[in-house]
């Protein structure tokens, strides 16, 4: 069967998720266009292709455990020199995307991985382009903000092509208080 490419993320709902693909294409990066905008939960993972019905059953029961929780981005930042990467910061909503991280990669589970970095929720604008490209990123999206309620995540495939698709949906199984599991309210998105 061989194996796949997997991929645990929060996309970044509408119209927020195009303009920042946009602006990402904009800034010179070659995989913007392959990389749907998201909130990486468990980076690229390479795994035997039978074992994604257990994969996909622990993530339903992440899900359903899981709460709605409000989302913010706000301002960029950036991992250069150790890493050349250019962000959009995760103002709230960063410690439950820590968790949820954390559970999705649990030790009893099957996506145990240990990560090249610590944990970090942002949203990558620039990564590996020329430095006058990633400080074009940096100041240009310094006064970009978001805001919506994350009612899930979901589980993507990178194709032989190097394009990242949608394979699953995981919905949270709980509502936080007074915001529905599936609620989404976008803000206009704001460069000041």
């Amino acid at each position: 069967m061989g194996t796949v490419t997997l991929g645990v993320s929060i996309a970044v709902p509408e119209p927020y998720g195009s303009l920042l693909q946009e602006r990402r294409a904009g800034f010179g990066d070659p995989a913007a266009h392959g990389i749907p905008t998201h909130i990486t939960l468990l980076p690229p993972y390479e795994v035997e292709a039978e074992r994604l019905p257990e994969i996909e059953a622990h993530l339903a029961s992440v899900a359903a455990a899981g709460r709605a929780f409000p989302m913010r981005l706000a301002g960029t930042g950036t991992f250069r020199p150790l890493s050349p990467v250019v962000f959009v910061k995760v103002v709230d909503g960063a410690g439950d995307c820590a968790r949820l991280q954390q559970w999705v990669r649990d030790e009893a589970g099957p996506l145990v991985r240990e990560l090249q970095f610590p944990y970090h929720p942002h949203v990558t604008v620039a990564h590996g382009i020329s430095e006058e490209g990633m400080d074009r990123a940096y100041e240009a999206l310094a006064g970009f903000s978001a805001s919506w309620t994350c009612g899930g995540f979901a589980l993507y495939e990178q194709g032989a092509d190097g394009v990242w698709r949608k394979l699953h949906e995981y919905p949270f199984g709980r509502a936080a208080r007074g915001v529905p599991a599936q609620a989404t309210s976008l803000d206009q998105p704001s460069l000041r």
